[in-house]
Order: structure tokens, then C-alpha cells, then sequence
């Protein structure tokens, strides 16, 4: 079986244009399927900045919300519920929501305005520089320095700046571990400026953060929570739930579907019609081998074997070319939000796995049914 493996492979590369056509169709399917479904998990990972920067173990809302921004506010009542539940270490209440800030230039410019517990700053960035505790300060904001920092006309420590007509200073820049998805920039202060900066409903707690005592008590404050007409989650269910909208409720999942859809139909007839012709040209060679003693499966071995070369190595380019094109935009443009999973490369695995059957199929039919008789009748 090796001498004919071999001789497959002389086959295959002996015709060195339909060789390289083979790998170039598989590789950019591939380097589009990875391309669409790494910008889709990039967007789906950016969506849920906030739960990520976060970090809390559990997070309690109104039934309503579907994603982060939902900023539906919980009645006072349900946060003091939530602090005399048993198996609650502590909760505590947490502010996110847009605001329009009016810059030293004059320009206006939209921020995602994060208000943290005055007593813990449960939920604050990593920073970079300044003192955290300034935030206690008048008027004191911290920026988050990302992409989207140049859009504040890059301040430093002592810039100001308006929100609702009331004064601002930035005292601090800070990190974020997951950047944001919308474009705007991100201020954190207290809790209490938050809510006096910016207009209100009567009620102003966005979100209430819990750490259970044990892992243990989850499920039974979940239970208690919900008796209370709200839904409490853990940081896991609330991305999969920011995802499961994008996903099912918006036309992202459907588009990005659609176009990895696309691509694979692309690389299966691309690789499907070049490999028929291929084994068409060479049906002479599969013909003699059958006449010289070749059986049924180690001819349809042959076939697989030189599918399966070319569809790996198209996808390890696929793979390596769209690895690097994405590495590239990021530093070029830090807002783009492709990332590379494993279950993209998976999926990518997968569907070039039913590319390399069907262009199988395709030669192995004409292979098996060869007339050793015909052959050398010709």
C-alpha cells in the first residue's frame, strides 16, 4: 500500500498546475470561512465588554434584558432583597449607560458611562495611570484607553469636559480586558456621580452584582431571585444570552451563515470539478494499476489519500493566511474585531473534511468502474 500511496502522489503532483489549483480553491474557502466566522466571534466577544470587565459571579435583572446595554433600572428594593438572601456574600448595586459629553473643543462626543459602588469600586479597570482612588475626587472620571480613546481628543490627567452640563476631569486612564463593540468611549466613576451626572428614571440601578458565599448557593439565590419577578444569572449565562440575540434575534447570525455558506460552496466546486478533471486526465495510470493487480479499495485508498493532501494543505494555508491578514489589520486598525477560536477553526476543519469527501466521491466513482480492457484497447 505505501508503493501506491507514493504513486499517488507522483500523480498528483506531476500535473503541477492543477496541483496548485486544488490547494489555492481550498485555501481561500478556507480564508474566507475563517475570516467571517472570526469577525462574527470577535463582535460576539466585544458585545459582552462589560460582563467581562466586570467580572462579577452573578448578575442580577430585569426579565426584559437581552443584552449588556439594556439598562433597565431595578427598583430599590430588590437590591436590599437581594443583600439579606441567604448564600450571599454581597451585592452590590452597578450603573452602566450612554451619555453625551461635551469635549474642551466644543465637539460632542457619545461615551458608555460605567458608575462603579462608591464604598468597594467593585468592577474597576486595571490602570495605567493616575491614582484609582482619585475617582472620590469632584467631578472625577477615569478613561479607558482603547481604541476608541483618540475620539476624547486623547486627554491626559487634569483634561475636562461636560456631561449633562455638569463638569468632568479625567484623573486617571485605565485598561480594560475586552474592548468595546459601538464605538464609543468609556468613562468609569462612582456610583453616586453616575446617577447625579446623568438623566434618570426613579429608580437607577442597571444591573445588582452578587458573590455568592459557595458556588453551591447559586442556584438557590437564582431560585429566591426569580420568586421576586427578576432573573438572576452567572457570568457564563449572561454572555450566552448576549450572544443568543445577536445570534437568533438580530440579521448578524444570519449574514455571517450565509457567507461562511457562500465560501464552502465556493472551495466544494472549485475542488469537486478540479479533482474530477484531474482523475480524468490520469485514467490511463488508475487503469493500468487495476489491470496489474490494484483491488477496488486500494485504488478508492489512492483517491482519499490524494484528496485528503490537498485538502489539508489548502487548509493549513487557509488557516495561515488568515491568521496573518487579521494580525495585520489589527495593527493597523485596532477596532477591528476578528478573533480566531477554536471553534472556528473546527468549523473550518469540518466543513474542508466534507470538501475532501465529495471531491472524493466524485473520483472514485469514475475510478471503480475503469475497464482495464478499454484501456489498453485504446
Amino acid at each position: 500500500m505505501n508503493g501506491l500511496l507514493q504513486i499517488a502522489i507522483k500523480l498528483l503532483a506531476n500535473d503541477r498546475g492543477k496541483f496548485f489549483t486544488l490547494i489555492v480553491g481550498i485555501t481561500f474557502a478556507v480564508f474566507l470561512m475563517m475570516q467571517m466566522t472570526a469577525v462574527f466571534s470577535g463582535v460576539m466577544y466585544r458585545s459582552g465588554a462589560t460582563i467581562y470587565n466586570v467580572g462579577a459571579q452573578m448578575w442580577v435583572m430585569d426579565p426584559s434584558v437581552n443584552v449588556q446595554t439594556d439598562s433597565i433600572p431595578l427598583p430599590d428594593y430588590i437590591l436590599d432583597a437581594v443583600k439579606s438572601m441567604n448564600g450571599v456574600k454581597y451585592a452590590i448595586p452597578f450603573f452602566s449607560s450612554g451619555g453625551l459629553v461635551k469635549l474642551a473643543d466644543g465637539r460632542y462626543q457619545s461615551a458608555t458611562i460605567i458608575g462603579l459602588d462608591d464604598a468597594t469600586l467593585y468592577g474597576r479597570p486595571h490602570m495605567l495611570s493616575g491614582n484609582l482612588y482619585g475617582i472620590y475626587n469632584n467631578d472625577a472620571y477615569i478613561i479607558v484607553k482603547d481604541a476608541e480613546y483618540p475620539k476624547f481628543n486623547n486627554p491626559t490627567i487634569g483634561t475636562t469636559f461636560e456631561v449633562n452640563d455638569h463638569r468632568g476631569v479625567i484623573v486617571g486612564t485605565a485598561k480594560a480586558l475586552v474592548g468595546g463593540l459601538f464605538g464609543t468611549p468609556t468613562l468609569y466613576t462612582t456610583y453616586t456621580r453616575a446617577i447625579a451626572d446623568l438623566p434618570t428614571s426613579r429608580f437607577t440601578t442597571s444591573y445588582i452584582l452578587v458573590e455568592p458565599k459557595k458556588i453551591s448557593d447559586i442556584a438557590a439565590i437564582k431560585a429566591r431571585v426569580n420568586a421576586l419577578g427578576y432573573v438572576a444569572l452567572t457570568q457564563d449565562e449572561f454572555i450566552s444570552k448576549n450572544k443568543n440575540y445577536y445570534l437568533f434575534k438580530t440579521g448578524l447570525g444570519m449574514n455571517v451563515m450565509i457567507m461562511t455558506l457562500v465560501s464552502f460552496i465556493v472551495g466544494l466546486s472549485i475542488a469537486g470539478q478540479t479533482f474530477y478533471t484531474f482523475v480524468l486526465e490520469n485514467v490511463e495510470e488508475f487503469g493500468a494499476l487495476k489491470a496489474i493487480g490494484a483491488k477496488k479499495n486500494e485504488l478508492i485508498t489512492m483517491i482519499f489519500f490524494q484528496s485528503s493532501v490537498v485538502g489539508f494543505l489548502g487548509y493549513g494555508f487557509g488557516i495561515l493566511l488568515s491568521s496573518l491578514v487579521i494580525g495585520l489589520a489589527k495593527l493597523r486598525l485596532p477596532e477591528y474585531a476578528a478573533l480566531v477560536t477554536l471553534q472556528n477553526l473546527v468549523i473550518s476543519f469540518v466543513m474542508v473534511l466534507i470538501i475532501i469527501l465529495f471531491s472524493s466521491y466524485l473520483g472514485i466513482r469514475k475510478v471503480i468502474h475503469i475497464d482495464p480492457f478499454d484501456i489498453f484497447r485504446g
